[in-house]
């Protein structure tokens, strides 16, 4: 009887690995556990080839995204963004400037930002320039010029 037997996780497994990796088991934990529950499947030659190709397949799609957003970054930094509020005679707002108004002036501007991306610590309250940042992907940011104008 083998001692272990190889499987591919399809889900991640506390203390055993992750969603896609190939891993060495006892077969009783393989066969009572792990493969009823469709937790994993048996690594035959096929389901390995599978594996690697869909690997492949992320990797590259990734690198594309990351190029458009390291794009759109770039595309970012160069635009600043006008919002025009009521404020009163010392330039404070009555109200606020909030991630959905920049959204709508972005988006006015030709910029598709999604609000979530749109990382403000607090509203904008104040007229005048202010620097937003914008988390695009993962560790990719951009910083967005909103110049808030007193009506």
């Amino acid at each position: 009887m083998a001692a272990t037997i190889q499987v591919i996780l399809q889900n991640d497994v506390a203390n055993l690995g992750s969603s896609g990796e190939l891993v060495k088991v006892r077969p009783g934990f393989a066969r009572n556990f792990l493969i009823p529950r469709r937790l994993a499947v048996p690594a035959t030659t096929a389901a390995v080839n599978r594996i690697q190709h869909e690997k492949a397949v992320a990797v590259a799609r990734m690198e594309k995204a990351r190029k458009e957003a390291r794009e759109l970054a770039q595309s970012i930094a160069g635009v600043t963004v006008t919002i025009t509020q009521k404020a009163g005679e010392d330039g404070r707002l009555f109200g606020s400037v909030t991630n959905k108004d920049i959204e709508a002036a972005a988006k006015a501007k030709g910029l598709t930002l999604d609000r979530k991306a749109i990382h403000l610590p607090e509203h904008i309250k104040t007229a005048g320039t202010h620097e937003v940042d914008v988390k695009l992907l993962g560790d990719i940011h951009a910083k967005l010029k909103v110049e808030v104008v007193a009506k």
